[in-house]
């Protein structure tokens, strides 16, 4: 695992670009730096998806706020848009917006992770490279100064969301009833975050304001919608072309996987759903020449949608609590049947990268467009080819469907979840302005 300044590279030209001087480049690198640094930290310290789409919130939250108020423009805050959210003072001195941008995302990451001697050595790489970049001048240090204050005050409000509260609350009991969920193999890992629907969100109402659905009623009856759905992910993963094999894996993104080989157990670190998405704003940014303020605009939007469809996502899988298909195939189909990928610790419905990445294809799609194309080299660190989009919409979809191939999803699952997902989405473009209209 790398960490410290990390470059984003393997860009490709499709979106309509336009030439950005060496400062301003300088500047927007640096926010694309400091994500893919938090980023790392969080697959070296394992984080459950729902927790890392808390950390981006918070994070970029932060270095939004800072350049709104250090470098007046067109983008406003979020106060008073978000119900709660803290009213920060802009600088009394003149600061660098960028520098004070980035250190509040660091120093807000800093809190919300675990390793913070891997997180402060980032810091400290960042910092240099920056005064590397930057003659030094009094401005350095007051602009680390307001960072820290921005900090400061988006710490407090991340820490009135009631995440600390779910923290001592019971640990999940299982139900027992048929058709519900238990923990699957090789680890039998215990319910990941069954509180997280109690979660503040930032735009909704509450975690079940778009409550999809009934999941198709449990039956073991062959003539059954259940059965047939279960049926059907086992015939498909029978017969998976390679391409199916390689859409599956590419989207898996299971930050803790764990494989057992006789008496040996070793797991492995990737990169979670959202963090999947947070990168392909990055290599979008870059490629179409975005300056920070563009690209952290993109970064915070994104990040709040996708907060508040895990919040939703997981009040509805501890309500509806859907047994996986890997324990019902097991059970009444085909005895020792395993999925292509590993089963996720926590209930079937609805598909939680269906409803993550459709909400984040429908607001990027408002920033870049219906019709932009990139490439995504998201996973050629963990071994993965790139793959071509032409759209968010397209890299969507294949997301969605991977996890019916990867046989960790029924198909109402993964339709319904991308029916919520677009709700989500068009609600917070609703609800969250940036732009002084």
């Amino acid at each position: 695992m790398k960490h410290g300044i990390i470059f984003i590279t393997g860009l490709i030209l499709s979106c309509p670009g336009r030439a950005q001087s060496s400062g301003a480049a300088r500047d927007a690198a640096l926010l694309h730096r400091v994500e893919k640094t938090v980023t790392d930290v969080m697959v070296h310290d394992i984080f459950s998806p729902p927790v890392a789409s808390r950390i981006y919130l918070y994070t970029n939250v932060a270095a939004y706020e800072t350049l709104v108020k250090a470098a007046p423009s067109r983008y406003i805050s979020l106060h008073p848009q978000v119900k709660g959210f803290p009213a920060i003072p802009g600088p009394k001195e003149k600061i660098s917006a960028p520098l004070a941008a980035a250190y509040a995302f660091l120093l807000v990451g800093r809190r919300l992770i675990f390793s913070e001697p891997v997180m402060d050595d980032s810091i400290r790489n960042i910092l240099r490279w920056y005064r590397s970049q930057v003659p030094v001048s009094t401005a350095y240090e007051r602009s680390l100064r307001y960072g820290r204050q921005v900090a400061d005050s988006i710490i407090a409000w991340a820490d009135k969301d009631r995440y600390k509260e779910t923290r001592s609350l019971p640990r999940y009991r299982l139900s027992g009833a048929k058709g519900k969920w238990i923990p699957t193999p090789p680890a039998y890992m215990a319910a990941v975050e069954p509180h997280w629907g109690r979660i503040r969100p930032v735009t909704l109402d509450s975690g079940s304001q778009f409550r999809p659905a009934p999941a198709p009623a449990f039956s073991t009856d062959t003539n059954s919608l259940f059965y047939k759905q279960a049926y059907d992910v086992y015939t498909t993963g029978l017969q998976l072309t390679e391409e199916q094999k390689t859409i599956a894996s590419f989207w898996d993104c299971n930050p803790f996987a764990v494989t057992m080989e006789g008496h040996l157990n070793y797991a492995t670190k990737k990169i979670s759903p959202g963090g999947h998405w947070i990168s392909i704003i990055g290599r979008v940014c870059a490629q179409q020449h975005r300056t920070i303020m563009e690209s952290s605009a993109a970064y915070t939007i994104t990040a709040i949608a996708m907060f508040d469809a895990f919040i939703s996502c997981w009040d509805e899988k501890y309500r509806s609590n859907v047994i996986r298909p890997e324990t019902y195939i097991d059970a009444n189909i085909d005895e020792g049947w395993r999925p292509l990928l590993q089963t996720p610790p926590f209930p079937e419905y609805t598909s939680g990268h269906s409803i993550i990445s459709t909400t984040c294809a429908t607001v990027l799609s408002r920033q870049f467009g219906n019709h932009c194309a990139f490439d995504d080299d998201t996973e050629v660190e963990f071994g993965l080819p790139s793959r071509h989009f032409e759209s968010f919409q397209q890299a969507a979809e294949e997301a969605a469907i991977s996890r019916f191939y990867g046989g960790i999803h029924y198909r109402a699952a993964i339709e319904t979840g991308q029916t919520s997902g677009a709700q989500i989405g068009q609600w917070v473009l609703q609800k969250i302005k940036l732009i002084q209209e």
